[in-house]
């Protein structure tokens, strides 16, 4: 395993998309790889490029019928009433796109990929991951396969016992807390906003003792995020002693992502990283949601750069300014208009506000079990 992290990535990612209107049409891989060589913080030695996971490394997780019907529907561009019935491929947030398999597979096999480069220790970031909804048998919340889930089973195949699994995206992972349910050498943490979609992740489900679940209300800030931080996620994860951590790192909590309807700014995120760095010998992060091209393409290099130890400056060079000025956010009124440190910077101002009694409440309640 390099000394230094590994960053996945591949090509595939920008040149696919769900659809014109689809959330996730926006840039995101490619604005992290072309952002990082930009800034130099990416060099050959520490990119790999992700192999295409074949439909029987899947198979681990997924049916073979689900994969057969994947496969089938790439090939002809067609989804029948069975597919949308059995598989929700075809449906508004499931759409038939030319790489309908080819994409998630990749995102997939970078995944599993990484569960294998793990096996001696070391940090690998793959932001193409992060597919948590996805379900055995059915695509699920823009999520036809579910990377998180074979990640951590490839961890488990090089010997990796005990996983922490973190999750701050702002919906909560249903696909994950299935796959692990009951798992006694599982931990999972998900931190997502309440009531909204999958609306799953209670307070009082544990899912079989395996998960400690924070929905939090709308609204959520930097100075709150700190407080589950430091109370919830980094003592739970220290108390567990995993000799692996997984984490999912959304990029749609910050407040000019379009579905969530969170306040963060992308410094809440990268705390989560540093944090966590050296609290197992393995650490995987994850991509996950995030459906504004700007924001995501400026966290997730982010954490790039906290993984390495980089200094973010305050203003951005020539060249990385140009990768983000060529972003394009159609169909949305705010990629009519950009603001001008969308451009010229990866940090946000900080959004600290006040630390609600309910955000403290529920934490006190899950820092006890």
């Amino acid at each position: 395993m390099s000394a230094r992290p590994l960053f996945i990535g591949s090509e595939i990612f920008r040149h696919s998309s769900y659809g014109r209107w689809h959330p996730l049409r926006v840039p995101r891989v490619s604005t992290v790889m072309d952002l990082a060589r930009a800034m130099g913080w990416l060099g050959p030695e520490q990119f790999l490029t992700s192999p295409r996971a074949k439909p029987k490394a899947l198979q681990i997780w997924h049916t073979p019928d689900y994969l057969a019907a994947l496969q089938r529907v790439e090939e002809t561009q067609v989804a029948t009433a069975e597919d949308l019935a059995r598989h929700d491929l075809g449906s508004v947030t499931n759409p038939v796109f030319p790489e309908i398999y080819r994409r998630p597979a990749t995102a997939a096999g970078g995944s599993l990929l990484a569960g294998e480069l793990l096996e001696t220790g070391g940090i690998v970031y793959n932001p193409a991951g992060g597919t948590h909804h996805g379900m055995p048998d059915r695509a699920n919340g823009f999520c036809y396969l579910n990377d998180p889930v074979l990640a951590m089973l490839a961890l488990r195949r090089s010997g990796v016992r005990r996983i922490a699994y973190v999750d701050i995206d702002a919906h909560h992972c249903d696909g994950v807390a299935l796959g692990f349910h009951g798992d006694p050498d599982m931990l999972m943490i998900s931190v997502h906003e309440e009531r909204l979609w999958p609306r799953t992740g209670a307070l009082e489900d544990d899912a079989g003792g395996a998960a400690l679940n924070l929905p939090v209300p709308r609204g959520l800030n930097d100075s709150e995020m700190a407080l589950i931080r430091e109370q919830l996620i980094l003592p739970a994860v220290t108390r567990f002693a995993p000799d692996a951590i997984v984490l999912l790192c959304g990029a749609d909590g910050v407040t000019e992502d379009p579905l969530a309807h969170l306040e963060l700014s992308n410094n809440a995120h990268w705390a989560v990283v540093a944090g966590l760095m050296g609290l197992a010998p393995r650490l995987l992060v994850l991509g996950g949601g995030g459906y504004n091209p700007w924001s995501v393409g400026r966290l997730w290099t982010g954490v790039w750069a906290t993984l390495n130890g980089q200094a973010i400056p305050d203003r951005l060079p020539a060249p990385a300014e140009a990768v983000l000025r060529a972003l394009k956010w159609e169909g949305d009124r705010r990629g009519k208009s950009p603001p001008e440190h969308w451009f010229t910077t990866l940090r946000d101002a900080p959004r600290d506000g006040p630390v609600r009694d309910l955000v403290r409440e529920r934490v006190k309640i899950l820092a006890a079990r």
